[in-house]
């Protein structure tokens, strides 16, 4: 309440079916990925947006860049997919002409089309590795490239130390030393896979592995948010794989297993027979924190832990297990979940008996961010309604953004969501996604706040403002008593847009001061707040709302990297509010 001042667990990889394999389940949820992988709509928009951004980096003509552009935006948007679109289909779609529809085909069918990879071989590659700096865009490129003959990124980092960049008309000192921090972050970035990212390079890699069990480990299976390494662990068929993979696939290889480059993501294949397989799972999952706290308390029972199982150092006797709860049982503690083998007090836990009950997916009683058409959403408010009830779902909150809808919109919102409500089990919460202003004011007045059920309030400007100022103004939204949620506290978008500078232990204080929650933001491309703060926040008593972020029907299944992400800041259903009934959630929203 606001004051004034199935398991989650990741498991393993099943045998394929209609061509689809599982390769990550999250409660019901099961990320199914096709092995034969089709064309998607982003796929189609990736490339019609990079031909945009190729015609600007050029200097070609600037309205064929806007169209790639538009274009790419309505597929990506698209409800349905393209692939296979006859070119009439193609044209009725708006923004999209003769020309392009023939491109798209070009694309479902070869993943490419002639005319980019034309302008790709006009366009020198390190030319468009300019792009990944933060403050250079295509038209920046170009400049860059045509004026003062930069083709690197190491030749831009030796302009701007030349101070070479603030003498060409349209930059200046603050544009250069802008560009500067976009080197340094550049240079500091180890390009990790995000969630979908590791859930495409596995989809190619399940293709070639042998018939037989397996299991995705590390810091995949762990929960993590980003994955640097994909660690595979496999019982036989060690030369049925070495027949299928490329020769120049394979960048390692020893008696234990073979290191693989696939599709720019490094792979580990760890083989072990059955009989072993517990302890090398075991090793292969958990963080080197938790492996060193596990392997003191091996020690402290006479054993000294390894991937083949636990040896008794005096007599050299190995005992193995095939699978890791008869480790844990051998060791005399609970079964760690996956998603707590970090090192933060597990293991101690486990052997007192007395690890949290984590929250699970079918805890859940509906999803507390979403955003409909009257914003940037491509859903209709019945088909929120629709795809709430096929979950089982008591409530979806409505929230769309204040930016885009006036006040008046909200009231006949309002009105909608109710005849919607009477035709549906799954219960819609009239709310809004309200902006943190640069000055902490929000988007909507208090009299207007005060009739929605549900207010978030998030930052969506201003991102370099000091970590001060950025601060005080979420700190200042949290006093008004109409805020119910902080929506993704860090405005990270991961691999494309760094946190902003903000204080969040300042953040998670007030927080519980004041009786705001912090959203647990389930979008595979924020998943904001990470799991040190919501494990942080949870310790002080702050109360976490998992929500989308939906914006179609299809991103509601993302909520079981929210799930995934509370279960790893040690969250039980009593720190989620939407674990709570309808009724009790309303009771907490007022």
């Amino acid at each position: 309440m606001k004051v004034s001042s199935p398991d989650t667990r990741t498991g393993l990889i099943g045998e394929a079916e209609a061509g689809l394999t599982p390769i990550w389940s999250c409660g019901e949820s099961v990320i199914m990925v096709n092995l034969e992988r089709q064309v998607t709509n982003s796929d189609v928009a990736g490339q019609l947006a990079l031909m945009g951004r190729l015609l600007e980096v050029a200097g070609r003509d600037g309205y064929r860049a806007a169209a790639y552009a538009r274009a790419a935006r309505q597929v990506e948007h698209l409800s349905l997919p393209v692939a296979g679109l006859g070119e009439e289909a193609l044209t009725r779609i708006p923004g999209i002409g003769t020309r392009i529809a023939g491109q798209i085909q070009e694309i479902t069918e070869t993943g490419s089309f002639r005319e980019l990879r034309d302008l790709q071989a006009a366009v020198p590659g390190s030319v468009i590795d300019l792009l990944d700096v933060g403050g250079v865009g295509p038209r920046t490129a170009h400049v860059l490239w045509k004026r003062l003959g930069i083709l690197t990124v190491d030749d831009l980092e030796r302009a701007v130390k030349g101070r070479r960049l603030r003498v060409v008309r349209g930059f200046g000192a603050k544009r250069e030393e802008e560009i500067g921090r976009g080197i340094r972050r550049y240079r500091k970035r180890s390009d990790p896979l995000t969630r979908p990212g590791a859930d495409t390079v596995l989809g190619n890699v399940v293709a070639l592995l042998p018939e037989g069990g397996y299991t995705v480990a590390g810091g995949y299976r762990r929960g993590a948010s980003t994955i640097d390494r994909i660690e595979i662990v496999v019982t036989g068929g060690r030369d049925e794989l070495m027949r299928r993979i490329p020769a120049d696939a394979v960048v390692g290889e020893d008696e234990g297993g073979i290191s693989l480059s696939l599709h720019g993501a490094r792979v580990d294949v760890r083989f072990i027979d059955r009989a072993r397989y517990g302890t090398a799972l075991l090793c292969a999952t958990g963080s080197p924190k938790f492996l060193a706290r596990l392997s003191e308390a091996a020690l402290a029972r006479g054993c000294r832990l390894e991937p083949g199982g636990l040896v008794d150092p005096a007599s050299g006797r190995l005992q193995t297990f095939e699978n890791e709860e008869e480790v844990f049982a051998f060791l005399g503690m609970e079964v760690i979940p996956p998603e707590l083998r970090e090192g933060r007090g597990e293991v101690e836990l486990a052997l007192d008996r007395a690890l949290p009950d984590l929250v699970e997916h079918p805890d859940l009683r509906g999803d507390l961010h979403a955003h409909t058409t009257a914003s940037d959403g491509r859903q209709s408010l019945e088909d929120v309604a629709a795809a709430g009830d096929a979950r089982g779902y008591e409530y979806i909150a409505i929230t769309d953004h204040s930016s885009r809808v006036r006040p008046e919109g909200l009231r006949k919102q309002r009105a909608d969501i109710e005849q919607v409500n009477r035709r549906h089990t799954c219960h819609l919460l009239a709310g809004s996604e309200v902006d943190i202003r640069s000055d902490g004011s929000l988007g909507y007045p208090n009299r207007v706040l005060a009739d929605l059920d549900l207010v978030i309030a998030s930052v969506h400007s201003g991102f370099g403002q000091s970590q001060d100022v950025m601060t005080r103004r979420i700190l200042s939204a949290m006093e008004n008593e109409h805020v119910d949620i902080i929506g993704h506290p860090t405005g990270r978008l991961l691999g494309k847009r760094p946190p902003y500078a903000v204080d969040l232990d300042r953040v998670i204080g007030h927080a519980a001061a004041t009786g705001t929650a912090l959203e647990i933001n389930a979008s595979p491309h924020r998943l904001d707040l990470d799991d040190i703060y919501v494990w942080r926040a949870k310790g002080k008593g702050v109360k976490l709302a998992v929500g989308t972020d939906a914006h179609r029907v299809g991103e509601f299944s993302n909520i079981c990297y929210g799930i995934m992400l509370a279960r790893r800041g040690w969250c039980t259903r009593d720190d989620i509010i939407n674990t709570l009934t309808l009724s009790e959630l309303m009771e907490w929203l007022s």
